[in-house]
């Protein structure tokens, strides 16, 4: 992992933090900026996409009037879970390493993954770490200083940024590519992807509750994907610019009601970035009640996660007291930067002795 240079923005795990409550010794608000680059449109990627986005909204319409009570009642929690692949486990356990999993649980957390089709975990978490290290400068691929729809869906649509790549290669993925199912994942993606996302979903209703192959690929499929992928998109762009920033006033990142009212996770993206080694990507209490944390804690109740990392709250409250907007209602891990002091802040529960 590169040291923190002038150019770094954000904190991806405690050995990043500069200051005794997680933050970065310098000023973050002049950093912000984007080159106004002109973007390089992949038109291939924007006529997928709008055909998808159409498809989907017949799909809505084939759920309402022409699906079978149980595609209805099991369309949703199959949004969940294919949500899960990417909050669980791109995200909170190989983007930010906030915990740890036996092997079984790892091959649930991949195939929900390739169910959820955004990419191998290598390139989602190398993406997102660089997203981390260098938020809201031209090095973020998803810059959200150039706009809601480029945060949101934008970047898909267009190559890269020069400095995105760049970033890109000095970002450490090393624990990745000492994980063999990282990498048959990485390699076997575009064979096991469509199987997965697509062909079991459609298929896997006709057999088992007599479902139409309109319904099953429209629905199912096409729907499924599309939503959970704009609610995950809704976290780069609608959740780094409305809402509150109770943990840090300095940074893009809000806490997003939108996305706090669904409960699959990442609600609390203010806090997330302040704090993004924490597994909950919250606050204890009421803060930390979505679907992605239970999953985890559930799965740690039965030994199969460990070595949870979380905040204490001491620490929470003195970002909130020196960074925060006031708007508070009550008052990554391995860095070679790492500093002793924060690794006594961090909490790990469910701890396994490992030889």
């Amino acid at each position: 992992m590169p040291r923190n240079t002038k150019d770094t923005t954000g904190v991806l795990y405690e050995s990043d933090v500069e200051t005794v409550d997680g933050g970065l010794s310098t000023e973050l608000s002049n950093r912000k900026t984007t080159d106004g680059s002109k973007l390089e449109l992949v038109w291939f990627n924007i006529v997928l996409f709008v055909i998808l986005h159409i498809s989907s909204l017949y799909g809505v319409w084939l759920l309402f009037t022409s699906a079978t009570w149980t595609t209805v009642v099991l369309f949703w929690p199959t949004v969940v879970v294919t949500i899960l692949g990417v909050s669980g486990g791109a995200h909170r356990l190989w983007a930010h390493r906030t915990f740890k999993v036996n092997t079984p649980l790892k091959l649930i957390f991949l195939f929900l993954n390739t169910l959820a089709f955004q990419d191998a975990v290598y390139y989602w978490a190398r993406d997102h770490r660089v997203h981390h290290k260098y938020t809201e400068t031209d090095a973020d691929p998803y810059n959200s200083q150039r706009g809601w729809f480029f945060a949101h869906i934008g970047w898909l649509c267009c190559r890269k940024h020069p400095e995105v790549v760049e970033k890109g290669k000095q970002i450490d993925l090393s624990d990745l590519e000492a994980d063999p199912l990282i990498m048959f994942q990485k390699k076997y993606y575009l064979l096991l992807m469509p199987i997965i996302c697509f062909v079991l979903p459609t298929v896997l209703p006709m057999y088992l509750w007599g479902e139409s192959l309109n319904v099953s690929w429209h629905v199912m499929a096409l729907l499924r994907w599309c939503l959970s992928l704009n609610l995950i998109w809704t976290v780069n762009s609608s959740a780094h610019m409305h809402g509150m920033r109770p943990y840090d006033k300095n940074i893009c990142s809000v806490d997003q009601g939108f996305l706090i009212f669904f409960r699959v996770g990442e609600g609390y993206h203010n806090y997330h970035h302040v704090f993004p080694w924490d597994y909950k990507s919250a606050e204890l209490g009421k803060y930390s009640q979505d679907v992605t944390t239970k999953f985890i804690e559930f799965m740690a109740y039965l030994g199969w996660a460990y070595d949870l990392k979380s905040v204490s709250l001491d620490l929470v409250k003195q970002r909130v007291q020196r960074s925060g907007d006031g708007s508070h209602p009550v008052w990554g891990w391995g860095d070679k930067d790492q500093l002793k002091e924060d690794v006594g802040v961090t909490t790990i529960t469910h701890q396994r002795n490992e030889k």
